[in-house]
């Protein structure tokens, strides 16, 4: 009857496919090798020795060796979750506020086991591996542009950009003061004007504006009455503390 002394190694990934040798006597004639209840392809060394192919497992199993004479016994052969290096392939949405706290989607692979979410060299404030191909995480405070990472026990993702927009910052308007009918060509001067998504004197909207440059808006007043707020809404936040007086 055959006997086992020993399975090299003794451990494989879940998938399959590894050469796994197996040592002991009496191997000769037809002969099947068994992982559990799952018979495999193997090759007969010699009569002391054969090379299996594991099959695809999970847990730990007996690996046995039968032939016309019986069956050996068993010597135990685990299966163990191979973890890959993560990778991540985008970042939704890829920027957001200096001050932090954008909700963003990270796209990838092997998010299985994730230890940490960076932002360049700093943690997310908050993360959830919601699939092997999903986190959602919260942005930390930053600047620049910066790449995003994930790391597990296998290793740290490459890296992708997100970058930090700036809040707007408003330092005059010129002219300053216009009808209440509103209609007047004004020069918004501050920063971060970038991306501008909106311009309002008061609770009103602008009846239209134009972003010129990160530092430059011109935009046309609509109707109003006093001394009004001019805000500006970038990608960074609101910005405000410029007046316009209707008179």
């Amino acid at each position: 009857m055959p006997t086992i002394t020993s399975v090299s190694p003794t451990t494989g990934p879940s998938s399959g496919g590894n050469s796994v040798v197996i040592t002991g006597t009496g191997f000769g004639g037809p002969t099947t090798v068994r992982f559990g209840g799952t018979a495999t392809t193997f090759t007969l060394d010699s009569p002391t020795q054969i090379t299996a192919i594991a099959p695809p497992g999970t847990g730990t199993v007996q690996v046995t060796v039968s032939n016309a004479d019986g069956t050996s016994n068993g010597v135990p052969y685990t299966y163990t979750s191979v973890v890959q290096v993560p990778v991540v392939s985008a970042v939704i949405p890829n920027s957001g506020p200096a001050t932090g706290g954008t909700v963003v989607l990270i796209l990838g692979s092997s998010f299985t086991g994730v230890t940490s979410v960076n932002f360049g060299a700093t943690p997310a404030l908050l993360f959830f591996a919601l699939s092997s191909n999903l986190i959602i995480a919260i942005a930390p405070p930053g600047t620049g542009t910066v790449p995003v990472t994930v790391t597990n026990s296998a290793g740290t993702s490459a890296g992708v950009p997100f970058t930090y927009v700036s809040v707007p910052t408003l330092s005059s308007v010129t002219p300053n003061t216009g009808p209440v009918t509103g209609g007047t060509t004004v020069t918004i001067s501050g920063t971060g004007f970038t991306g501008a998504t909106g311009v309002s004197f008061g609770l009103l909207p602008a009846v239209s504006f134009t972003v010129v440059s990160d530092t430059q808006i011109t935009a046309v007043t609509p109707a109003g009455i006093g001394s009004v707020p001019v805000t500006v809404t970038g990608p960074g936040g609101i910005a405000s503390g410029v007046f316009f007086t209707y008179s």
